[in-house]
């Protein structure tokens, strides 16, 4: 392996590592959420359409969706390691018989669908990712619960340490108060 492919390997390997995107395919429909920065205020800004291509290997992969925006026709190219694209969900998964949907530009109406795909693969793509992002909502939720027991642990100690004091206090002004009759 070349030192260019090696290093590619690294950073897709990195990038893996923070997020994983869902296997998909020309053909569907997917939710791209891309981070936006409007002057010092950044947020996410959902871009829903047709994958209508991917293209490239690697660290330069990318893929282009296609969407109809007020009867315009809008396509956009996400490249798949970039640091901007912060989720991909997949909404459906399309069947169609081509890896490149161009002739989808010259389409409208009826003509511009596409089938849903109901095979046994689509559907086992679709649980694996239902369970995924269970687990992962599961995940969250037990870190928020966790971290709430710490927050009130240690909110109980602090009320007993102050108790303690309060006591010590009250027990050094009786005893003070008992030596001066």
């Amino acid at each position: 392996m070349n030192i260019i492919a090696q290093l590619d390997a690294e950073q897709v390997a990195k990038i893996e590592a923070t997020r994983k995107l869902p296997e998909f395919s020309a053909g569907d429909t997917l939710r791209v959420q891309v981070r936006v920065t409007e002057g010092k205020r950044t947020r996410l800004q959902a871009f829903e359409g047709v994958c209508i291509a991917r293209s490239g290997a690697g660290l330069n992969e990318s893929f282009t969706v296609r969407k109809i925006s007020y009867g315009e026709g809008v396509e956009r190219v996400f490249p798949i390691y970039s640091p901007l694209v912060e989720a991909v969900e997949v909404v459906r998964r399309g069947r169609v018989r081509r890896a490149k949907l161009y002739y989808m530009r010259d389409r409208r109406g009826k003509s511009a669908r596409i089938v849903e795909n109901t095979g046994t693969r689509a559907r086992k793509l679709n649980d694996a990712e239902r369970q995924a992002l269970a687990a992962e909502k599961a995940r969250i939720e037990a870190e928020k619960i966790a971290a709430a027991e710490a927050l009130a642990a240690e909110k109980a100690a602090a009320e007993a340490a102050e108790a303690a004091a309060a006591k010590a206090a009250a027990d050094a002004a009786a005893a003070e108060e008992g030596k001066s009759e």
